[in-house]
């Protein structure tokens, strides 16, 4: 099963090149990268038919890792892992197909 593991913090980079590495070692990460910050981007959202575009994103995901594991749980464990602060979150999602 592969799961993408979304971030919305940018955690430290030196943990994060440590974590990152622990799931190579595995054999579980098959892709990942960190983003801009979400200033640089744009959200278009649509109403009525019409597309708007914001500028300004408020919380956005400062990166992502695809993993294949057996189960979600497993997919949860690893997130448990990541190098995050307090306030800051992963959010685990299955990829279909």
């Amino acid at each position: 099963m592969r799961f993408m593991m979304m971030v919305t913090a940018a955690p430290d980079s030196e943990d994060m090149m440590r974590y990152t590495r622990g799931l190579q070692r595995a054999g579980v990460l098959l892709a990942q990268d960190g983003l801009f910050p979400a200033s640089t981007g744009a959200r278009i959202s649509h109403k009525d038919g019409k597309a708007t575009v914001t500028d300004e994103a408020k919380q956005g995901i400062a990166g992502y890792w695809i993993i294949q594991v057996r189960s979600r749980e497993e997919a949860i464990e690893w997130a448990k892992r990541a190098p995050i602060s307090d306030d800051e979150v992963i959010e685990v999602r299955q990829i279909q197909a």
